[in-house]
Parts: C-alpha cells; sequence; structure tokens
C-alpha cells in the first residue's frame, strides 16, 4: 500500500518516496495502535503522518537508544545537528537528508509552525540532563515539546471544520493525554533509564519519593502508597482525556474515526493498569489486539460513510518550493 499511498499524496520524486517509506516502517514496528489507527486516514493523509511520527521515533530513538560508544555531550551534538538542518531545511523547503526531507516536505505542504519542531527538540534535550519534574508546571514544559506539538502538527493533516486556533488546544490536549499515558505505563522503564515522569510534589503528597520507586521496580511490586499515588496520577490523565475528547467533532468528518480510535484505544490502556491493580512493575500494561481491530474495524466503517458523504480532507496546503508534490 505503500506506493498506492505516495501516488495519492502527489508524491513523485524517488528520494522523498523512499523517505517516506522509510518513515512508514517506523510508525508500523514502534507505534502499533498510532499506526493501526493511520490506515483509516485517507491515503493520500498517511504519507504526512507517518513522516512527523517517524522523526519524533527517530530523535526519541537517539535519545532512549544511543549507541554503546555514546556520550551526552555526543547525543546532544547529534540533537543539536538535527535540529540546526531541520530548520534550514523548513527555511528552504527541502532537505538532501535521506530521512528529514520526507518530514520537511509535509511541514511545507501543510503550513507547520517551524517553532512545533524547536520546542520539540527542546523537550528531547531536556530527557539528557533532567531526572525529574519538581511539579505540574515543570512537567507541562517538557510536555508540551514532546507532545503538544505532535498533536499540533497532525492538526493540518487532519483538517478542520472549525478555525485551527479553536481545534488547537484540544489537538494539543490529546497530544499530552497520550504521553501522560505513557508516563504511567512506563514507569518501571523509564525509572531504568534514570527518569521519572511523575510530579514529585505529587508523590510526595502520597509519600512517595524516587527510593520507593526504586524498590518498587527492583522488586516488580506495589507498595500502597505507590498504588494511590498512581490512581490519582490515572483520574488526572483522564481528565486531560476529557478537554481533548470535544476536539474530535472539531476535525473534518472523514479524519475523526481516526483520531476517536486512537483516543479510545490509548485511554483504555489507563482501564487495563487498573485491571492489574495498578502494578506497573510487574508488566507493561496493552491493549488485546483483538480489542484494537475490533474497535479499528467498527471504526473504518464510519470513515468509509464520513468518506462517501464528506469527502476527504483537501490535503495539501502549500506545494513544496521546488515544485515537487
Amino acid at each position: 500500500m505503500t506506493r498506492a499511498e505516495l501516488d495519492a499524496a502527489g508524491i513523485t520524486d524517488p528520494r522523498r518516496r523512499a523517505a517516506y517509506a522509510r518513515c512508514r516502517r517506523l510508525n508500523a514496528e514502534h507505534g502499533k495502535t498510532y499506526f493501526l489507527a493511520t490506515r483509516m486516514l485517507a491515503p493520500a493523509q498517511r504519507p504526512a503522518v507517518h513522516a512527523l511520527y517517524g522523526f519524533a521515533r527517530w530523535m526519541d530513538d537517539i535519545v532512549d537508544e544511543p549507541s554503546p560508544e555514546a556520550t551526552p555531550e555526543s547525543i546532544s551534538q547529534a540533537l543539536s545537528g538535527v535540529e540546526t538542518t531541520v530548520l534550514e531545511g523548513l527555511r528552504v523547503g527541502t532537505s538532501e537528508d535521506p530521512l528529514l526531507c520526507a518530514v520537511i516536505d509535509t511541514a511545507s505542504r501543510y503550513d507547520i509552525d517551524p517553532r512545533h519542531f524547536q520546542a520539540f527538540m527542546t523537550s528531547m534535550k531536556m530527557d539528557l540532563t533532567i531526572e525529574g519534574y519538581r511539579d505540574r508546571a515543570a512537567l507541562d514544559v517538557y510536555v508540551h515539546g514532546s507532545a503538544e506539538v505532535i498533536g499540533l502538527q497532525v492538526l493540518p493533516v487532519l483538517g478542520t471544520v472549525v478555525p485551527m486556533s479553536e481545534a488547537a488546544p484540544r489537538a494539543a490536549a490529546l497530544g499530552k493525554a497520550f504521553q501522560l499515558t505513557n508516563f504511567l505505563r512506563d514507569v518501571a522503564e523509564d525509572f531504568h533509564r534514570g527518569r521519572v515522569y511523575l510530579p514529585a510534589d505529587e508523590l510526595a503528597a502520597f509519600d512517595v519519593d524516587r527510593d520507593l520507586l526504586a524498590w518498587c521496580t527492583t522488586n516488580r511490586r506495589l507498595d500502597p502508597r505507590v498504588r494511590r499515588a498512581l490512581a490519582e496520577q490515572i483520574s488526572i490523565n483522564r481528565t486531560i482525556y476529557r478537554e481533548a475528547r470535544p476536539g474530535v467533532d472539531m476535525l473534518h468528518p472523514a479524519s475523526r474515526p481516526c483520531v476517536a480510535t486512537a483516543l479510545r484505544l490509548y485511554s483504555r490502556i489507563l482501564d487495563r493498569i487498573e485491571a492489574a491493580d495498578l502494578n506497573v512493575f510487574a508488566a507493561r500494561a496493552r491493549v488485546p489486539r483483538l480489542r484494537k481491530l475490533t474497535v479499528a474495524g467498527a471504526a473504518m466503517a464510519q470513515t468509509l460513510r464520513a468518506r462517501r458523504i464528506h469527502g476527504t480532507p483537501s490535503g495539501v496546503v502549500h506545494s513544496s518550493p521546488s515544485g515537487q508534490r
């Protein structure tokens, strides 16, 4: 289907096609829930979403899966080099990099604000030096760049039935909700990397500190104090999902089932955590594949009906400076 999607998007340059295909593989391999939801978008929309996800995944891997000889300094230099290349590419509308040319082409086509990429790179660099966040305000700075801007980047690809500025806060909230779900699911994995993405003051209210999290991680057991703290974090996470949910109806009708499916499946991870008595240290919470397929199947029927009635989003906002569509 890669060829059909690229053809539908009018991407004909072989180098760009290869870059978009690589991003699609990254999405399929690492973002299974997102990838499944993306299948509900019109073929012409999918390459752009794959490019944005592929870029984010690549940066995440530079930070979280470095080569054995990498140091914080060399990783920071690598991120700075990518940021310089991206910003220059966004300025001129193209890049010679075999992967970045796809995300820069997407940004040019959909007039995505370069500041979103700058904020994202800032958060990636924060992971190299910051091991925890003292309060919600400090965490929100990180989450804006690591997650909210992803929702803002994807929004023009999805299309809206209201002014983009009206839908933007909801899109940002959904990106934030997804990220907070990841933080809850991956407490043990993140702790192994030396990071805690739960506000320290909110944990302290339940007498939870890093030493107690270390004990839970080492023993794969849940202390009652941590259980109560996680329950509170889940409640906060669900509040943000409720803030994001009205944004679905602000999207183009043909894009709504995709986002509604991602929201429904990702928020279901919280249910899975609760079903495991909140012990995120024993196993990673996952939504069963059959459940994913059931939800996606129903949403696909809605997607096809919406396309027949409403068509699909107009797609490209601007063509790239080179004229390569």
